[in-house]
């Protein structure tokens, strides 16, 4: 072996893996020598030592616990070993596990974290997963998408069963089940849903358990199903195509085929990428004033002349006119127009004069706006009219109406409540919102926390209202009564952009990610010193084997529908059972293998179905089991 290769695993540690390294061998040297300090003493409940002393800092203060558990579980989530890694919300689970665990069997102490810490963080993940997946869900029912929801349903619900009766039949103690649907599933919420089962009171703990038994139980089924699901769902998507002799390369590109000509291209009002610029038909040049007609002409009068360029910039001399300011022009001026690349290449020196290199004309900010139409003097007219008119200086990207994206056409017609997406400089896009009587929605960092507040009331005040049949009682839950509302008022943002004022994406994904790693943190803290309790025999070889039929058997039952029964076409049909298991990771493989994106077509409404669908499952598996 020369120096080069020596030097090799170095540089992966300076370049790529330093962190996560740091972070293993932290949690390994920690453990350890809090272990052998405790073998040198003769009391294990005698908190002394410099480890001794820490760990009673952080029984003493819960969210030391609860932070540090996030600050060593998401670098060590992120440690990949061929393509696949724990995740952010596993490395929290195990880490968590590991020091509260620690903590009780060497020191005696006690985490307690607050259980209203994990009830809030928890309301907040499930209303931003409902802001996530109620656009997608609704828009994919409305294509006519019903194969792709029946892949879900048979995912879904063929997972319920197989965990229900499995533990039923292996005889499985109260808590394994619902741990192993969210294993399985790859759904940590469903954790969430079950343990607030317990919390509500729907579920009582049968003779010789606790409560947090019962919660240890849900840890230790997530735990094992997880790993193994992660792994093997990804094997099983990927290679479903080549397992029943279809070529995945062909079968991407007859797909793309098919779908590539039509189909939409832009994202829903108020969802993750409306503002997106994209690459536009459009450009920016500069003029020099040398015709003399143009002279004394003012820049709202040229643009009804030239409706198609429009002028947003006038240099002169020094001095750097706004288009807002509509100034005249004068012979010399050097104006920045924009417009269609091929009417200025054609028109633009025949028109105005020779072209020249001004960047003080060129330089505009871009913004992409969605505006939603009121009642005004431009309903009812055609795009090639309101275009003329109101259309100074900006590009029409897409047209929605009802949530559905309609082809942009000169005749096509647009109304009340409709949604116009349009690209042009901050002016612009003012004038032309004023004139339709709205307002633009532009992407923005700020949330409305009014809203925010209003709907997680209203989703806990309709997840804590129960019903009792048969004496048992049902309730959607407040964590699932959150995510409902989070899903109508994201679906309502679709058709009026400016409901429920801004939301920022990132606040949403923030939302998402600390919301459910401050959820597991807490319940690790409660369910650490018991799960070595839920190991016990040959329960870890059941639960292993049952998650694993869990999450394979039903993508596959799926597949064999859309395959032979629907004939599906087969890159779409592998991103659809990737979507039903709610696997991201799965989709982006069949996506590898059939060296296409067409995997993703299938993938939104059988994820977004699916998804709600298992957190409910998950809650009937805690109140019947």
């Amino acid at each position: 072996m020369n120096i080069g290769q020596i030097g090799r695993p170095f540089t992966w540690v300076r370049s790529k893996g330093w962190v996560q390294l740091f972070t293993l061998l932290c949690v390994t040297f920690f453990s350890h020598l809090a272990l052998a300090e405790s073998l040198e003493s003769q009391a294990a409940q005698d908190a002394s030592g410099v480890f001794g002393s820490l760990f009673s800092y952080i029984a003493h203060n819960p969210f030391v616990f609860l932070f540090l558990s996030i600050a060593i579980g998401y670098p060590l989530g992120k440690v990949t070993i061929k393509g696949i890694n724990l995740g952010s919300t596993a490395g929290t689970l195990v880490v968590g596990v590991a020091i509260a665990l620690t903590a009780f069997s060497v020191y005696g102490l006690h985490i307690n974290a607050p259980g209203l810490v994990s009830d809030i963080f928890l309301m907040m993940f499930m209303y931003a997963i409902g802001m996530k997946v109620g656009p997608q869900f609704f828009s994919g029912l409305a294509r006519g998408g019903l194969d792709f929801v029946v892949i879900g349903l048979i995912v879904v619900f063929s997972n319920f069963l197989i965990v229900f009766f499995g533990s039923k039949l292996l005889d499985l103690a109260p808590g394994y089940a619902a741990g192993i649907i969210s294993g399985s599933y790859t759904v940590t919420a469903v954790m969430g849903v079950a343990q607030s089962a317990i919390d509500s009171g729907a579920v009582k703990a049968p003779a010789g358990m606790t409560l947090d038994q019962i919660s240890a139980n849900i840890a230790a089924g997530y735990a094992i199903s997880y790993i193994l699901s992660s792994v093997f769902i990804i094997l099983l998507i990927k290679y479903l195509p080549a397992m029943f002799g279809v070529d995945p390369v062909k079968a991407g590109k007859d797909a793309e085929a098919e779908f590539g000509a039509g189909g939409d291209t832009e994202a829903l009002p108020s969802t993750n990428g409306f503002s997106n610029l994209g690459v536009l038909p459009l450009d920016i040049r500069a003029y020099r004033v040398d015709h003399q007609e143009l002279v004394g002409q003012n820049v709202e009068t040229l643009f009804h002349r030239y409706p198609h360029a429009a002028i947003l910039k006038v240099v002169r001399g020094d001095e750097v006119i706004d288009s807002a300011d509509n100034p005249q022009l004068q012979l010399g001026d050097i104006i920045g127009i924009r417009g269609d690349y091929h009417v200025l290449i054609e028109g633009g020196e025949s028109t105005v004069g020779v072209e020249v290199d001004e960047p003080r004309a060129r330089n505009v900010d871009i913004e992409v706006a969605d505006i939603h139409l009121g009642k005004s003097a431009y309903t009812g007219k055609t795009i090639e009219d309101i275009s003329k008119e109101v259309g100074f200086g900006i590009y029409m990207k897409a047209l929605f109406r009802q949530g559905h994206q309609l082809p942009i056409l000169p005749q096509t017609v647009v109304e009340v409540g409709d949604v116009i997406r349009v690209a042009g400089s901050d002016w612009c896009v003012q004038q032309t919102a004023k004139k339709l009587n709205s307002n633009p929605i532009v992407e923005s960092t700020l949330t409305e926390t009014f809203y925010l507040a209003l709907s997680l009331l209203i989703g806990y005040v309709c997840g804590h209202l129960s019903v009792t049949l048969g004496g048992i009682p049902f309730a959607l839950g407040t964590s699932a009564g959150c995510m409902l509302t989070g899903i109508v008022f994201s679906f309502l943002r679709t058709r009026n952009p400016a409901f429920g004022g801004p939301m920022s994406e990132g606040a949403r994904s923030f939302l998402q990610d600390i919301g459910l790693s401050l959820f597991v943190a807490v319940l690790a803290a409660t369910v650490g010193p018991k799960i070595l309790a839920s190991f016990q025999g040959i329960v870890v070889i059941k639960i292993a084997g049952l998650g694993l039929v869990a999450a394979l058997l039903p993508p596959l039952l799926a597949w064999i529908y859309g395959f032979y029964f629907r004939k599906m076409n087969p890159a779409i049909l592998a991103g659809a059972c990737a979507g039903g298991r709610n696997s991201t990771p799965a989709m982006k493989g069949a996506q590898d293998e059939c060296q296409s994106d067409m995997p993703a077509v299938g993938y939104p409404v059988p994820y977004a179905l699916t998804s709600m669908i298992v957190l409910v499952l998950g809650y009937l598996t805690m109140v019947l089991y």
